[in-house]
């Protein structure tokens, strides 16, 4: 099949969206499609590149408040490039600005689109002191995603969430993880040393360093624990303040990210506005215990009492005391670590890309014409 993925972020940009878009489209070259990624232009001005299918970028500019994120400018070269590619589907990655824009050059030619909802920006915007924003991003994404033959979304929580304000048309489509690259056998003596050096039990998050994650919810943590972070962004700072003992091991990657993670003892996700949560995914294949928010995507991603434990949303004490009770139970980490390890381990990337092609195959078998959208951007 021939794919368009237009995708609000892409590589150089490490995120769920920007890693998601190249697992797939790696994937999918390899069984044998041809995939085109448009992407906004990133920050860096020299980046490398070694995909093996073509990427356009488009002009972009830095998000207000968040300079690392790149919003693409209104383009006609949208349009013309999909005239040219003549693709079978377009994937929309997490569709608000660019995807708006690919959403609407789709529909004008016809050709069916498959809207993947990946980031919960109502759910930023409120994080950011944004609240009266919410309800009006909740209606442009209900706008965006009307124009696609179905939306997938990664999780129950976002499926229900997407109902609630009107999107309809939903399937379930979760995410993969390498489960060869993400294992409890890279587990480093010396790492651990270095990050522990009186052996104390290790407690890491990893992510973005940003508002929507609520970092700062470790503060009760670091009181009593070795905190390890991993990642950066615009409260780097912020979080510092907050958590004064805590290591920053800044933004890592490939062997190096999971040799730290199969080398820390429990997995911590703080922030509560995860449409899915990929680093949960990437703890569990590396054998952790996972504490996270009860709500959105963890919700599918941790049993309780089983592979780890879930707490109230923003309640800094919970996360304290689910900490203190697997700190002071190596047996119940180990157990608990075992099961996360299992129950991810048919979640590879190969399997949920195959899903994706079902997909697509569905929405290309009920080509649509060519009509004119209702709702018309502003060049």
């Amino acid at each position: 099949m021939r794919v368009a993925i237009i995708t609000e972020s892409f590589a150089p940009d490490v995120n769920g969206v920007a890693n998601s878009v190249l697992r797939i489209a790696e994937h999918l070259v390899a069984r044998g499609h041809s995939p085109l990624v448009i992407a906004p232009e990133p920050a860096a001005k020299k980046y490398p590149s070694r995909e093996k299918y073509p990427v356009m970028r488009l002009p972009s500019l830095p998000m207000p408040g968040y300079r690392n994120v790149r919003l693409a400018l209104p383009s006609k070269q949208i349009k013309a490039a999909l005239q040219e590619y003549r693709p079978d589907v377009v994937h929309l990655a997490s569709p608000f600005v660019l995807g708006a824009w690919g959403g609407k050059a789709a529909a004008d030619l016809g050709i069916p689109i498959v809207a993947v909802y990946q980031t919960d920006v109502p759910g930023y915007a409120a994080a950011y002191g944004l609240r009266p924003a919410t309800r009006a991003a909740w209606r442009w994404v209900a706008t965006v995603h009307k124009r696609a033959s179905f939306t997938l979304a990664p999780s129950s929580a976002s499926l229900r969430q997407l109902k609630e304000h009107g999107v309809q048309d939903i399937r379930r489509w979760g995410r993969g993880v390498d489960t060869t690259l993400f294992h409890p056998r890279h587990r480093s003596a010396k790492l651990r040393s270095e990050l522990a050096p009186n052996g104390e039990v290790i407690v890491g998050y990893v992510g973005r360093l940003a508002y929507e994650k609520s970092v700062h919810l470790l503060s009760e943590v670091a009181k009593t624990n070795r905190v390890v972070i991993v990642g950066d962004g615009p409260t780097r700072r912020k979080v510092a303040k907050a958590l004064p003992g805590a290591t920053f091991l800044g933004s890592r990657s490939g062997a190096d990210l999971a040799t730290v993670y199969a080398s820390l003892d429990i997995f911590v996700h703080t922030g509560p506005h995860e449409t899915f949560c990929q680093t949960i995914q990437e703890a569990s294949a590396s054998g952790l215990p996972v504490i996270a928010p009860a709500s959105g995507g963890p919700l599918d991603l941790v049993r309780p009492g089983v592979t780890g434990l879930l707490v109230p949303p923003d309640d800094p004490d919970a996360i304290a005391d689910a900490v203190a009770l697997l700190a002071l139970d190596p047996e119940l980490r180990q157990r608990y670590g075992r099961a996360a390890r299992r129950m991810v381990a048919d979640r590879t990337w190969e399997a949920v890309v195959d899903e994706l092609l079902d997909h697509y195959r569905a929405a290309a078998a009920s080509r649509p014409e060519p009509v004119a959208t209702q709702v018309e951007l502003v060049a």
